[in-house]
């Protein structure tokens, strides 16, 4: 393998290019004409355009992607994660041109890309199971048989979701009908694929899942867990390994468990088993994902291993490197997903100018990042914009130097979750580990943030001071503080020093 295409953007591009530099292996970036001047386009050996900014239009072109690999003599195509990372015909296709796919095989990915096909999958392996149906369910009268079997609240589920689309709870079977009409209509329109499937509602579970790594050969091993359990609308914010609460014991079975799932479909590669786990740590499974996880960041902090080298020699038909005996956890890692967000403003998307941007330094902190000071968040791709990472030998001592790495993020000109993560791991239920996916439902209101921020008061103070100086002189009536425009939010060009 001398030459790798990465069919991604962004940060996941730049971690895989750089991991192949260090191989030896040269490298080709494809971009959207938004993309043309990201610092990933540049890193690469070779780089082409595919295509207008729509992800439609450039990322997803499967077969655009194929023709400059096979036009430029790449041997490989890396998928990095979203996009074309977890589809099925676009795997199939790739090995069918005669170039190598960095990740499972079609029959795998397609098997675990529907969550029926993979429960099904999974409980021949005496996996456990949320209570509820291992088959779509297509009328309204099964529907209420099953729910009333399994016991309100239920969840309905997209077969071929993720990232919380196609996905409703159920409190009573008078919501059945029209909670079950939006989610099948919300997976048609997001995944082509309307079936949904229905189990018990776990209302306030812990997200564990576990990273696993497997050969071409029938070797596998599991590389410990990550707690992944504050979200906003189904979608991460902060990750760490290991987790707080589990024991030993508990890690093993689930780590069995996560292997067990791969062996189901025969998966070879790097892929990630996602459980649910309740107040008791009895755990369930819920899904694989068949790629690379933004997260892996934390699993190669405490464990030592570079999961993108493994996956590439994964696919040049090597072995592990490694064996389960081989790894063990080593220190705490922490995670913020630092995205282009106003978490003032439900979590909304903030795009904008990068008029400042200097991400933090210095001992254990890691960041991987996509844009550059005085670039534009473009509105057609993911809202993350960098993951910052913090490392130490105990989470106390994580915990504090991600709440010092945020403090030297500087960002001015867009709104990000840097303030809510500093908030976030400082509060008694994440030090203490008590905490589960109602986290930001449970504990989080906009206003604590202006609270713990000294300097969001300041400029508040500084801009009302303004305001009443500017509108006495005009003989006016002083504004009201009520005024939504006389608040910190009002000065956009506010210094996000968190």
């Amino acid at each position: 393998m001398q030459k790798i295409l990465v069919a991604n953007r962004g940060e996941i591009a730049m971690r895989v290019m750089r991991t192949a530099k260090e191989m030896g292996i040269k490298t080709v970036a494809v971009f959207s004409e938004a993309d043309r001047g990201m610092p990933f386009v540049r890193y690469a050996d070779e780089a082409v355009c595919i295509g207008p900014a729509p992800s439609s239009q450039s990322y997803l072109r499967a077969d655009k992607i194929i023709e400059v690999a096979k036009q430029l003599g790449a041997d490989a195509i890396h998928p990095g994660y979203g996009f074309l990372s977890e589809n099925a015909a676009f795997s199939g296709s790739v090995t069918n041109a005669g170039l190598i796919f960095i990740g499972p095989s079609a029959h795998s990915i397609e098997i675990m890309g529907s969550k029926i096909a993979a429960k099904q999958a999974a409980k021949k392996f005496n996996v456990p199971m949320v209570p509820g149906t291992d088959e779509p369910v297509k009328e309204l009268a099964e529907a209420k048989k099953i729910a009333s079997r399994t016991g309100y609240p239920v969840l309905i589920k997209a077969s071929a979701g993720g990232g919380g689309k196609g996905m409703r709870v159920v409190n009573n079977e008078a919501e059945l009908e029209q909670q079950m009409n939006m989610a099948k209509s919300e997976a048609l329109s997001a995944f082509g694929d309307d079936d949904v499937f229905i189990e018990k509602y776990v209302a306030a579970p812990k997200h564990i899942e576990i990273q696993l790594m497997g050969d071409q050969h029938g070797n596998y091993a599991y590389l410990f867990e990550r707690e992944c359990s504050i979200q906003r609308r189904h979608q991460k914010l902060i990750e760490e390994a290991p987790s707080s609460c589990l024991s030993p014991a508990i890690r093993k079975a689930m780590g069995e468990c996560a292997v067990a799932v791969a062996r189901s479909c025969n998966y070879y590669g790097a892929g990630t088993v996602e459980f649910l786990v309740d107040e008791n740590l009895d755990f369930y499974f819920l899904e694989m994902n068949t790629r690379l996880q933004v997260e892996h960041c934390v699993t190669e902090m405490i464990t030592g291993i570079d999961l993108v080298k493994e996956q590439i020699n994964v696919a040049r038909g090597n072995k592990l490197s490694f064996t389960q005996d081989d790894l063990k956890i080593n220190g705490h890692a922490i995670e913020l997903r630092v995205c282009a967000e106003d978490p003032m403003n439900n979590f909304l998307p903030d795009t904008g100018r990068l008029n400042m941007y200097q991400p933090p330094k210095g001992p254990g902190v890691r960041v991987d990042d996509a844009y550059e000071e005085g670039m534009d968040i473009p509105i057609y791709y993911d809202p993350m914009i960098a993951k910052l990472i913090a490392y130490a030998a105990t989470r106390d001592e994580a915990i504090d130097r991600l709440r010092r790495a945020i403090d030297e993020y500087y960002v001015q000109g867009i709104q990000t979750t840097l303030r809510f993560g500093k908030w976030a791991v400082n509060t008694e239920p994440f030090r203490t580990g008590k905490f589960d996916t109602k986290f930001i439902e449970n504990y989080y209101k906009p206003e604590y943030l202006l609270e713990n921020d000294p300097q969001a008061a300041e400029v508040a103070s500084l801009l009302s001071s303004y305001i009443w100086e500017k509108e006495k002189k005009q003989n006016l009536a002083p504004v009201s503080t009520n005024s939504q425009t006389s608040k910190w939010k009002a000065n956009r060009g506010y210094l996000q020093k968190k």
